[in-house]
């Protein structure tokens, strides 16, 4: 599997991840994007020792799109701290079933993670371990689908991380991912898999050190049901 590899230079590299593919090695021991930046820079040193690469964000598994991987321990922990204090921006495309009373909306959750079953469900406020989730949404596009009735493109900005925070918020508001079998009750009946509509199209960040504001953005052209769509 090549690398597509969107920008590099010496503090951080920016790659699209795709669909299926692991952002760390797991269980499945399956080929994993930190894996593959790692060979990545590994063959450009022609270099035994084994590269610094630092994870700072992570997509699910079934999410494709844009990445952002780290080169040296400085760059990681600059750029771990504009996630922290929440300038680390990103925006994701997103096909829901359903259309949304809004075409723009601010959603505010509380999320509490289930370990057990490797899923999030919306809990109220106070409750133990649960964390204030928020984004954003606007609705780009509209189109009627014979099986799925209608589907929304959505516009996602992220401002907080949770586990599963799109795929719960949305489908908490009525508005689940197509393709979603553990959140969308259409999907969870299938026996036949399906891949989850959800891609990470733009990150914007300011350069651990040459302080300018880096943007870059990635859309999938080629994936269904984003295909449905005019992106």
């Amino acid at each position: 599997m090549d690398l597509n590899i969107v920008f590099e230079d010496k503090h951080i590299i920016v790659v699209v991840k795709p669909p299926k593919v692991p952002s760390q090695s797991d269980k499945t021991d399956d080929i994993d994007m930190l894996t593959m930046v790692k060979e990545h820079l590994l063959n450009k040193s022609n270099k035994n020792n084994d590269p610094y690469v630092g994870l700072i964000h992570r997509l699910d598994r079934p999410v494709g799109g844009l990445m952002v991987f780290t080169k040296t321990k400085e760059a990681n922990s600059k750029l771990s701290e504009e996630i922290r204090t929440r300038r680390f921006k990103k925006e994701y495309l997103a096909v829901v079933c359903g259309q949304p009373e809004m075409d723009h909306e601010e959603l505010k959750d509380f999320l509490i993670k289930l370990r057990t079953v490797n899923m999030s469900k919306v809990a109220s406020e106070g409750t133990k371990n649960a964390k204030e989730s928020i984004l954003e949404y606007e609705c780009l596009h509209t189109t009627p689908s014979d099986e799925f009735g209608m589907l929304s493109l959505l516009n996602v900005k992220l401002k907080t991380g949770r586990h599963h925070q799109i795929r719960v918020q949305l489908s908490n508001a009525h508005l689940p991912l197509w393709g979603d079998n553990k959140y969308n009750k259409q999907f969870v009946k299938m026996k036949t898999w399906t891949q989850i509509s959800l891609w990470a199209s733009k990150v914007s960040f300011r350069h651990p050190f040459k302080k300018t504001i880096c943007e870059f953005e990635s859309k999938p052209n080629e994936e269904f049901p984003f295909t449905l769509f005019d992106i």
